[in-house]
């Protein structure tokens, strides 16, 4: 077997072990409806040409399999000061509709498609020039069975949109779903809508480096229009009467923000 073959098995081997995962740790606490699933897919890169293979496979490959196996809206975004001294990033987001297209797409990623003939200098890069430092995947599952991924209404330049990724992790497990509760059940996301904070998607961590986790995506005109919201936020007496509510406290332990911009390709 040579260096290329076994790297494509070592490969899909991965994959099926990520979707292995997923069904295992969902498999206690599954409801009978299918929920969304989302798959955070982040390309770490240290110099800007290691960027720029990324998003030519991204956008001249990757992108168009995604939309004919029927993953209509992929975002793709880059942090707002990717900084070239430290860790460049080009975050995707996959939505899914099920568990099972999940399982089904990527099976065809893994088996059906050459990406060797659609992007040959990202899927042939040798080992001494690779096109990133590594990919990092993150597995998600939406709080409830009646919550979809929305692609936000927003007017402005899109050179000047914020996109706001958050990141909540939790002490035990308990405590995280205590916390997923106040969002599904608790009035979080109702009060979120209230405000128009735009989201895009909320979801639990089912598989990824960082666990008890939940994250979501909202978004804003502008970084002031970002402010603004979270202003307003801060003030507003039901997330008042919420922060205080015996029942929620002490359930989030860490909290991770980036901020991102869309690309011109992304769908979203």
């Amino acid at each position: 077997m040579n260096k290329l073959s076994l790297a494509r098995l070592i490969s899909r081997i991965g994959a099926v072990l990520l979707v292995l995962a997923t069904l295992l740790t969902m498999s206690a606490y599954r409801p009978a409806a299918d929920r969304e699933m989302y798959q955070l897919r982040i390309y770490h890169v240290k110099t800007v040409q290691q960027e720029e293979q990324v998003e030519t496979f991204l956008r001249g490959a990757f992108l168009p399999t995604l939309h004919k196996l029927g993953v209509r809206k992929v975002g793709v975004f880059k942090p707002i000061g990717n900084d070239t001294a430290t860790d460049r990033r080009v975050v995707v987001l996959i939505p899914y509709s099920s568990l099972a297209q999940l399982g089904r797409v990527t099976e065809r990623l893994e088996q059906d498609v050459d990406f060797g003939k659609t992007g040959p200098a990202y899927w042939n890069a040798v080992h001494t020039a690779p096109p990133y430092v590594r990919v990092e995947t993150i597995q998600l599952e939406a709080f409830t069975d009646k919550l979809r991924l929305r692609e936000p209404q927003l007017q402005g330049p899109r050179d000047e949109r914020v996109y706001e990724l958050r990141s909540y992790e939790s002490a035990t497990e308990k405590q995280h779903r205590n916390k997923v509760h106040m969002f599904a059940q608790g009035g979080e996301i109702p009060l979120f809508e209230r405000l128009g904070f735009n989201a895009v998607f909320y979801a639990r961590v089912v598989a990824g480096s960082r666990m008890p986790n939940l994250m979501y995506l909202t978004t804003f005109e502008n970084q002031a229009a970002r402010d603004e919201h979270w202003k307003a936020f801060g003030a507003d007496p039901e997330w008042k009467k919420l922060a205080a509510a015996p029942e929620y406290q002490n359930n989030v332990s860490k909290i991770d923000i980036l901020f991102l911009r869309p690309t011109a390709y992304s769908d979203i």
